[in-house]
C-alpha cells in the first residue's frame, strides 16, 4: 500500500507537509535538537524540520526503500550533512539508548503491526526528559476526503465498509494519549491538528486515488473499470453538486500526542 513515492506525494504527501508544520510546532522542535523521524515516508516531516531549523540534525527511517531514496534526494542538496536516511523497522530501531532529543512518528503508527513495541523503541532511544510524539489522521470523523470516499464506496459495495480506515486503531480522541500514559510517558498532551485540503478540480481530488497508495488507493485502483467509474461519478456528484467542475476544499483533522520520557522508564 505504501511503496510508490511519486504516487504517494500526489495522494497524501502534499497534505502531510501541511500537517507537519503544525505538528512540529506542537512538539516544540527547536534549533540544535537531534531528532528521529520514525516512518518518514517521502520526507514531509523531516524536510519541514530541516527547512525551519538551521542547526537541527535529523535521522529518518522507513521500511520502504523507494520512500527512503525519494526523501534523501529531496534533502541532500539543501541540507547535506544534517540528515540521515535509512531503511529500517520501527519495532527494532538500531540506535543506542538515549540518542535523540525528540523521537517523532507522523501518520504511520496505526499501520505498524506491534505499535507498543514501536513506542517502546522510540522511548528507549530518547534521552531522559526528551519528547516522544506521534500524529494519526482522524479517519472516522475528521478526515473528510477519506470519509466521503469510503461512504460512497460502501454505498456501491457493502464489502468496502470492512476496508474503511475508520476501523483502524489510534485514530479516535484519547487513544494516543492512553497509549502514551500506559507506556510510562509523563506530561502527556493530546491535541487535534486541523488543515485545509484544497483541490483545484475534481480530477485533482480523484486521480491520486488511482495511484494505489494506502487502503483507499489500494481499493480504488483495483476495482473493475465499471465499478471504478460508478464510484467516480458518485463522488463527482457529491463534491461538485450542480457545478461542472471547480475548486474543492475539505478539512482534515489529525490527533497529535506528545509525552516526556521520564527517568526510570524501562521499555
Amino acid at each position: 500500500m505504501f511503496s510508490a513515492a511519486e504516487a504517494y506525494e500526489r495522494f497524501m504527501g502534499r497534505w502531510s507537509r501541511r500537517l507537519a508544520r503544525k505538528f512540529v510546532e506542537f512538539v516544540g522542535v527547536g534549533d540544535g535538537d537531534c531528532v528521529l523521524d520514525v516512518g518518514s515516508g517521502t520526507g514531509s516531516l523531516l524536510l519541514t524540520i530541516l527547512n525551519q531549523f538551521a542547526t537541527t540534525r535529523a535521522t529518518a527511517i522507513d521500511p520502504a526503500i523507494e520512500f527512503v531514496n525519494f526523501a534523501r534526494a529531496q534533502a541532500e542538496t539543501a541540507h547535506a550533512g544534517r540528515a540521515t536516511f535509512e531503511q529500517g523497522d520501527a519495532q527494532r530501531l538500531r540506535f543506542a539508548d538515549v540518542t535523540f532529543d525528540k523521537s517523532l512518528c507522523a501518520l504511520v503508527l496505526n499501520f505498524v503491526s506491534d505499535r507498543d513495541a514501536a513506542l517502546r523503541e522510540m522511548i528507549r532511544v530518547t534521552r531522559t526528559d526528551g519528547v516522544v510524539a506521534a500524529a494519526v489522521w482522524d479517519y472516522g470523523q475528521g478526515m473528510e476526503m477519506l470519509r466521503m470516499f469510503w461512504e460512497e464506496a460502501a454505498a456501491l459495495d457493502a464489502a468496502a465498509a470492512g476496508k474503511d480506515e475508520r476501523h483502524m486503531p489510534l485514530c479516535r480522541a484519547g487513544e494516543l494519549a492512553a497509549m502514551w500514559r500506559a507506556n510510562g510517558l509523563i506530561e502527556v498532551e493530546e491535541r487535534p491538528l486541523v488543515i485545509a485540503m484544497e483541490f483545484s478540480s475534481f480530477d485533482d481530488f480523484w486521480l491520486p486515488f488511482l495511484g494505489g497508495q494506502g487502503p483507499a488507493g489500494a481499493y480504488a485502483s483495483t476495482l473493475p473499470k465499471r465499478r471504478q467509474q460508478q464510484l467516480e461519478e458518485r463522488l463527482r456528484r457529491r463534491l461538485l453538486r450542480d457545478r461542472d467542475d471547480g475548486a474543492i476544499e475539505l478539512r482534515a483533522r489529525a490527533w497529535a500526542v506528545k509525552g516526556v520520557a521520564a527517568t526510570g522508564i524501562v521499555p
